[in-house]
Formats: C-alpha cells, structure tokens, sequence
C-alpha cells in the first residue's frame, strides 16, 4: 500500500491521487520546489465546507439550542485546536509535503498546519467525490466532539472571559508570567495567570497563546460559583 492509499484508509474518503497530493502540499515544500501549487485554495475550499456541514449538523442536533449556544459549539468543533487534534489522532502530519525548514522545526505537529491540512483534505473530498461525501466526511470527525467537554471549552476565549471578570470584581492587574522549555522545534511553554499578584491558574501549551488560554480556563474554575457556573454553560 502506498503511503497515500493508507491515509485515504484512516479518512474513510476517495480523493484522487493528484488532488490528494496537493491538499498534502504545504507552501513550504512548494516553494522550495520550483514554486508548484499549494494545498491553500483547498483549504479555503474546505473552511467553506466545514463550516456548513458543522452548522447544518447542529441546527438537525440540538433544535432546543439558541442561536448564541450553537455558534459556541460550532467554535468549538471547527477550532485550529479542535482540527489539529482531529488530525494528530489520524496521523496526517506523516503525510504532508513539507520544506525542510518546516521538517526540522517540527512542522508535521504543528498545530497550525495540521488544521490547514484537514481544511484542504475536507475540500479535496468535496472535488472528488461531491458535497454530500464531505459532509459526511465532517459529520464523521466532529460529531463525536460534540460530547466532548473539554472539546467545547476550547472554544472559548477564556482570556477575554478573565479580563471581565477582574475587571467586574476589581480583582487588580492581570499579568500571565510565561516560561518555555525545550528546543526550538518541540517546545512547551508554561503560563501562570496572576491577577493583582496572586497566581489562580496554570495551563501548559505547544504556543505562548495556547498555554496562556488554558490557565485562564483553570483560574475561571476557582474563581468562585459563579465563575463555575458559566464556564459549564
């Protein structure tokens, strides 16, 4: 089996061989060769389609929902963080062309890069099978996400959320105190968020952003009830 052939097997799609090459190719590796296409308009392509079938999936799913709750969880499920997970658990980082810039810095994990590429593989199967085969394909990997808590909690911007907060209870100056370990291409970054110089969360991250967001979603747990109660809204 040839490494594509067993990608499609993962997806569960038909895509053929040309355009699964490129919803594969990264600029990186097209500009380090000559300039050929990138997997780009497939991804544009197929931000369009996820985000369609994800919205028609919850409008048929939850029909007591809000228009306000279901953009939450739509979000939450079309998210770079919600994608790259999608994507890390399917293995396609082993499948994208990379330049060698991207190779050695740890491209193929990249978060980023990882949702793009799910993005452009939900647009290629819309090229080569239709519509109705990338919907299903999306129904396929973000349906059982929205059962996930902490799924959905990641489409939340906790850091605005905190900001309110503080701001509403005169809490003092928030300040996040960020420290990186690692080499350059695998590192982890630590967050601890301070508001008026006492720490209320910690969260760890592949990105300053990422870890940043996740202790602001740990200080709104212990910030009291009523904190509690919204965050699980």
């Amino acid at each position: 089996m040839v490494p594509q052939d067993e990608l499609l097997e993962r997806l569960g799609v038909d895509i053929d061989a040309e355009t699964l090459r490129l919803a594969l190719t990264h600029r990186s590796y097209a500009y380090e060769n000559g300039g050929i296409p990138t997997n780009e308009r497939l991804e544009f392509l197929g931000d369009s389609v996820l985000g369609f079938s994800v919205t028609e999936l919850l409008y048929r799913e939850y029909p007591g929902l809000a228009e306000g709750d279901l953009a939450k969880r739509r979000a939450a499920v079309v998210s770079t963080r919600a994608l790259a997970g999608i994507a890390r658990r399917l293995g396609v980082g082993d499948f994208i062309f990379l330049g060698q810039g991207e190779k050695v810095t740890g491209g193929k994990n990249k978060s980023s890069i990882l949702a793009d590429t799910m993005e452009a593989l939900i647009g290629a199967t819309y090229i080569s099978s239709g519509l109705e085969a990338a919907r299903q394909f999306v129904v396929g990997l973000v349906k059982p996400l929205l059962a996930d808590a902490a799924v959905l909690g990641a489409g939340t911007d906790w850091k605005t959320h905190i900001q309110e907060l503080a701001a509403n209870r005169q809490l003092g100056t928030i300040h996040y105190a960020v420290v990186g370990e690692g080499p350059d291409h695998a590192r982890t970054y630590t967050a601890t968020l301070l508001i008026g110089g006492t720490a209320y969360g910690t969260g760890t991250g592949n990105s300053k952003k990422e870890a940043e967001q996740q202790s602001a979603a740990n200080a709104w747990k212990v910030l009291g009830p009523d904190a509690t109660l919204a965050a699980t809204e």
